[in-house]
């Protein structure tokens, strides 16, 4: 395989496990066509084209070198010093990054709005969770500005590594992982779901170093109601003002990879239980369901940087 061929199945599977439904998704890159189709010539130049086929702006290929893949490193984040590693390896023929960086990592905040499209599913009507968004959408993007972006692709390019990011199509198939398991299982109690949560390998061994899923809002014997899992894909955490309108729409309990202070203290005024089953756990949970893939295309694979690798082929 090559470099481009890993990021093409990485969109493949991010779309297919993507919360909103391949529908919404084509509509979505079909409304994206449309707009760059009308712009003048001199805006298309400055277009991103990736974004005509890749409804995921955090996740691109970084430096690529066109040589074959046999052998990759992947780690949840990658900077100079796990670019450095692979180097000193040897035969690493490309370096995969979980969390963006460079050009991805400047417009993580744009992969934000398929946030309120899932709580649209989940019954938060359209209009207003587009619009306790917005803001959120924009202070991401403010803080992100002053990020030194491109620090370690100029790393990688220096060291002739091929390197790529790969973010929420992973999160995707996480997302879509535990989705399935509790509309499967039907928890009724809170610590039903720590108990389900705790069966998978990856949050099993996280509560074995004191980083398993936790209760953030509400208390083991509270009932879950409907459950959904919101806060695990579309870049980073949404707007805390969002709890009050996911309650409206009876939502009861919220799966989250990681959740703040100011949060997780909004979701309990809406009386919103929050179960957070841990942000790099759940980041290798993902990043896992991708591997078996490559993994079945004789790719050879080296985990780093937090990564639990549990095999499911």
């Amino acid at each position: 395989m090559f470099t481009q061929e890993i990021y093409k199945l990485a969109i493949e599977m991010g779309i297919k496990n993507d919360l909103r439904g391949d529908e919404v998704v084509k509509k979505y890159l079909d409304r994206v066509r449309k707009t760059f189709n009308k712009l003048d010539e001199k805006a298309k130049q400055k277009f991103d084209l990736e974004k005509l086929v890749n409804p995921f702006a955090d996740t691109r290929i970084l430096n690529d070198n066109n040589s074959e893949i046999k052998k990759l490193l992947i780690g949840i984040d990658i900077e100079g010093s796990e670019l450095l590693l692979a180097k000193q390896l040897g035969n690493i023929d490309l370096v995969i990054a979980h969390h963006p960086e460079g050009k991805a990592l400047a417009d993580m905040h744009s992969v934000m709005d398929m946030q309120a499209q899932i709580l649209a599913q989940y019954g938060v009507p359209i209009n207003i969770a587009e619009s306790v968004l917005k803001e959120r959408i924009a202070e991401v993007d403010r803080n992100l500005s002053p990020t030194n972006h491109n620090r370690f692709v100029d790393f990688a390019k220096l060291l002739n590594i091929n390197f790529a990011c790969i973010h929420t199509p992973c999160d995707n198939m996480g997302a879509t992982f535990l989705d399935k398991l509790f509309t499967e299982r039907k928890p009724e109690y809170i610590e039903d779901i720590l108990e389900i949560l705790n069966e998978i390998p990856e949050y099993k061994r996280a509560s074995e170093i004191n980083a398993g899923p936790k209760i953030f809002a509400g208390s083991p014997q509270n009932s879950c109601g409907r459950i959904v899992v919101t806060e695990f894909t579309g870049g980073t955490n949404g707007s805390k003002e969002m709890y009050e309108k996911m309650s409206q729409a009876g939502i009861g309990t919220i799966i989250s990879m990681h959740m703040g202070e100011a949060h997780k203290k909004e979701a309990e005024k809406a009386h919103i239980n929050v179960v957070v089953a841990g942000h790099i756990s759940s980041d290798s949970l993902g990043i896992n369901l991708f591997l078996d893939e490559l993994e079945k295309r004789n790719i050879e694979i080296v985990t780093c940087s937090g990564i639990t690798r549990v095999k499911r082929n």
